[in-house]
């Protein structure tokens, strides 16, 4: 889940993930503050490091966007994978796992690596917008 410099990514891995995903988000830990979310993100290569991907985050309240943050992330096309992290005190471990237009993923936190999040996203030619 670290980004590692020096990492390449063919045009076509970019290519693929770069745009527009929607879907839901789930909370796993119900003694926490979480709560299930409608996520939009959109992906893009990173304009200082075009090795890295970073992957806008929002959430859907009351039918507007929240701006959640921003992920850096690496893509895995022999997995198959994209793994990303907000860089957080949280020590936040996003894993998705790419099959065409759609992602599955999980939200692990803490050292202890618990899983917090679900994730289930397609991509769409749709531009969402988020604040």
């Amino acid at each position: 889940m670290v980004c590692m410099a020096g990492w390449s990514l063919a045009a076509s891995d970019t290519g693929n993930l770069a745009g527009y995903w929607e879907g839901e988000s789930k909370c796993t830990d119900a003694n926490s503050p979480c709560h299930n979310e409608h996520a939009l993100y959109q992906i893009s290569a990173d304009a200082k490091n075009p090795a890295i991907l970073k992957m806008d985050g929002c959430k859907v309240v009351d039918e507007k966007s929240q701006f959640m943050g921003t992920l850096s992330c690496e893509s895995h096309p022999d997995q198959s994978l994209l793994t990303c992290t907000g860089h957080t005190a949280r020590q936040d471990e996003w894993e998705f796992h790419v099959s065409g237009d759609t992602m599955s993923g999980t939200l692990k936190i803490g050292p202890e690596k618990t899983l917090y999040r679900r994730i289930s996203v397609h991509k769409t030619e749709t531009k969402l917008t988020c604040p």
